[in-house]
């Protein structure tokens, strides 16, 4: 069996990939795709892991497990989303490391689901907006205890790649960048889900109409009928511009409230992070999507 996981990171998805896998679920079940509801997986996947505290699982682990998310229905893939699954927001810097907990959770998944092909899928995002948003999510007023010790300059995406690359190297790494999904929506869809490229989907645009005005999205589609792309590049090439015409303003500006913080270090932080995507992009094992 094929087990999916989306990963994360944190404060890169709110659901909003599931919710476009679910809205295609009956679809993806024709195909022997399966893809549950996250009350189905996301506590029970976490308290087995837990659970197992380093040890190997006993032999019915991953059977007692499928049939609880699955129904005990046949399916050859299992397609899961949980954008915590390495840790909840507060203790993503534990130690002063990048998503340090996350590691339990790679060798757990491995040792469960050991006889299955395991797919990883993680978004990145710029620390410039990403450290701000993470940590607002958390009810703490001191930034510098938040990090614990980690400097945001030192911050590296790539560290935790090569992390899970070590951790489970015979999984499959898809990585993209958060600031490129309205671009890429339709296509991580069906990354991953896995299904058939010629199946119809539904709600491949459901992340551009949250970031673009109604009277943008009518004319966008309308554009699309009369002048369908022939080609996934042109399809991007359209909605960038109208993104750049009909984006609300509200929907893709970060506010970045740091103390110390100037527009220095926010330009430092992202041209480290495009410095570090680009490494990321030429990691062997890692399908790193780009618009």
């Amino acid at each position: 069996m094929q087990i999916v996981y989306h990963i994360g990171a944190n404060c890169t998805d709110e659901d909003r990939l599931l919710k476009s896998l679910l809205r295609n679920a009956d679809t993806f079940a024709a195909q022997g795709i399966k893809v549950p509801g996250p009350s189905k997986y996301r506590r029970l996947l976490r308290e087995t892991i837990q659970g197992l505290d380093g040890r190997p699982p006993a032999p019915d682990t991953r059977e007692i497990l499928l049939d609880a998310i699955v129904d005990e229905e046949e399916c050859n893939r299992l397609v899961m989303s949980n954008d915590q699954f390495m840790c909840v927001h507060r203790r993503i810097f534990d130690q002063g490391q990048l998503y340090r907990l996350g590691d339990e959770k790679f060798t757990g998944l491995d040792a469960i689901f050991h006889s299955d092909e395991i797919e990883l899928f993680l978004a990145l995002r710029n620390p410039a907006t990403w450290l701000p948003a993470v940590f607002d999510a958390i009810p703490d007023d001191n930034f510098a205890e938040f990090m614990h010790g980690l400097a945001p300059a030192d911050m590296r995406w790539s560290a935790l790649v090569d992390r899970i690359r070590e951790l489970i190297p015979r999984a499959t790494l898809t990585v993209w960048c958060n600031e490129d999904t309205p671009l890429i929506w339709s296509q991580l869809i069906r990354e991953i889900s896995g299904v058939d490229p010629l199946t119809k989907i539904s709600g491949g645009f459901d992340l551009l109409s949250s970031i673009m005005s109604e009277d943008g999205m009518k004319r966008f589609v309308a554009y699309l009928r009369s002048h369908p792309p022939q080609t996934e590049v042109q399809k991007r090439r359209i909605i960038s511009a109208f993104l750049e015409k009909y984006a609300l303003d509200e929907a893709i500006e970060d506010e970045i409230d740091l103390p110390g913080w100037t527009e220095e270090t926010i330009d430092f932080l992202t041209q480290a992070y495009e410095e570090d995507c680009q490494r990321i992009a030429r990691m062997p094992g890692v399908n790193f999507i780009a618009p």
